[in-house]
C-alpha cells in the first residue's frame, strides 16, 4: 500500500486538530497496486489560459468558454441523481456557477476549480486539473435523503476506463489537493465514495490510505482516533458495495426501490464486531472482516 504521509496527517488534523505536516515523502511497497491510466491526455495549449485564473473566482472562470470545453472532455456523459435525476455537468454547473471561491494553482502545475455549497442538500464539487500530463478529475459531493449511504463523494473523470480502482491508484497530487478540498470545504473526511469513469457507470472508490501512517519527522498520530477513522473507512467502502452492487452501478441510482439493502451491511458489522469482540486487536480484525466482505461483493459484480 502506499503511504500517504502528508495526506493522511491533512486528514487527522481534521479529525482529531493536529497538524504536524511539513514534509511528504512516498514509499511503495509490492502490494502496490499499478496506477490509474488515463487516456486522451489534453494538449498544454488548451489548459494553459487556466492559470491565467489564479486567486480569482471560479464563477468567473466558469463564464469562459475554454472552460466549458475543458468540461466535456472532463466530465462523463451520464445521468446522475442529485436530488432529481439530471446529467452530472449539469449538477456539476449547479454548485459551480455562483462559486466565489478562488482557483488554486499549485507549483504553476495542478489546478484547483472548487463549487460552494450547492442550492440543496449540501452539494458541493470540484475540479483539478494536471496542466502538464494533460488529465483531468473532479468530485461532487451530497448529502442523499432517500436511504441510501449518505453524505457520499463520488469522483470522476471521463479520461478513465477502470471499473475497479482505490484511492491509492489515482495520482498522489491529486489526493493532496483533494485532502485540502476535504478540509476546506467541511466535507466529511470519510464517506462512502464512489468514481464515475467514461463509460458512466458508478462504482466502489475503495479505502486503501492508513489514516495511522505518518511521515517520519512528525509525531504518530493517535491510535485509537486514526484506528477508528481505518474502521470508518472499511465500513463507508462495505455500505458503498451494498449499495452500488443492486444497483447494478448506475449512477442515477436511488435506494427507493432497494427496501432492505443497508440493513444486510449493518447486520454483517454487528457479525464482525461480535467475532472480532476477542481478538487481540478486536479494530484491525473488523477492519479485515470488511474489507473481505467488500471485495467479495464487489467481485460478484
Amino acid at each position: 500500500m502506499r503511504r500517504f504521509d502528508c495526506i493522511q496527517v491533512a486528514h487527522l488534523a481534521i479529525a482529531c486538530g493536529i497538524l504536524v505536516c511539513q514534509a511528504s515523502s512516498q514509499t511503495v511497497d509490492n502490494a502496490q497496486p499499478a496506477p490509474a491510466v488515463f487516456q486522451n491526455p489534453m494538449a498544454g495549449d488548451q489548459l494553459a489560459f487556466l492559470s491565467g485564473f489564479a486567486g480569482r473566482a471560479a464563477k468567473e472562470l466558469a463564464r469562459d468558454r475554454r472552460f466549458h470545453a475543458l468540461m466535456k472532455l472532463a466530465i462523463p456523459r451520464t445521468e446522475f441523481h442529485y436530488g432529481r435525476d439530471m446529467p452530472l455537468n449539469d449538477a456539476w454547473e449547479g454548485v459551480l456557477s455562483g462559486s466565489k471561491e478562488p482557483v488554486v494553482v499549485r507549483e504553476g502545475r495542478y489546478v484547483l476549480v472548487a463549487g460552494d455549497e450547492g442550492p440543496y442538500l449540501r452539494g458541493k464539487g470540484f475540479l483539478w486539473f494536471d496542466m502538464r500530463d494533460g488529465i483531468a478529475l473532479g468530485g461532487f459531493y451530497f448529502h442523499p435523503v432517500n436511504g441510501e449511504p449518505t453524505p457520499t463523494l463520488a469522483i470522476f473523470s471521463r479520461q478513465l476506463t477502470d471499473k475497479a480502482l482505490s484511492m491509492s491508484q489515482l495520482p498522489l497530487e491529486f489526493a493532496r489537493d483533494e485532502s485540502e478540498w476535504v478540509r476546506t470545504s467541511g466535507a466529511k473526511v470519510v464517506s462512502p465514495r464512489y468514481f464515475i469513469p467514461e463509460n458512466g457507470r458508478k462504482y466502489v472508490l475503495v479505502h486503501d490510505e492508513d489514516y495511522c501512517d505518518h511521515p517520519e519527522n512528525a509525531p504518530a498520530p493517535p491510535q485509537d482516533a486514526c484506528a477508528a477513522l481505518n474502521l470508518e473507512g472499511a465500513d463507508a467502502d462495505l455500505d458503498a458495495a451494498t449499495f452500488i452492487t443492486e444497483a447494478h452501478n448506475a449512477a442515477n441510482a436511488t435506494a427507493m426501490t432497494m427496501n432492505g439493502i443497508l440493513a444486510g451491511a449493518g447486520t454483517y458489522v454487528g457479525f464482525s464486531e461480535k467475532s472480532c469482540r476477542s481478538a487481540a486487536n478486536p479494530a484491525r480484525c473488523r477492519i479485515r472482516m470488511t474489507r473481505e466482505r467488500t471485495q467479495a461483493l464487489l467481485a460478484q459484480r
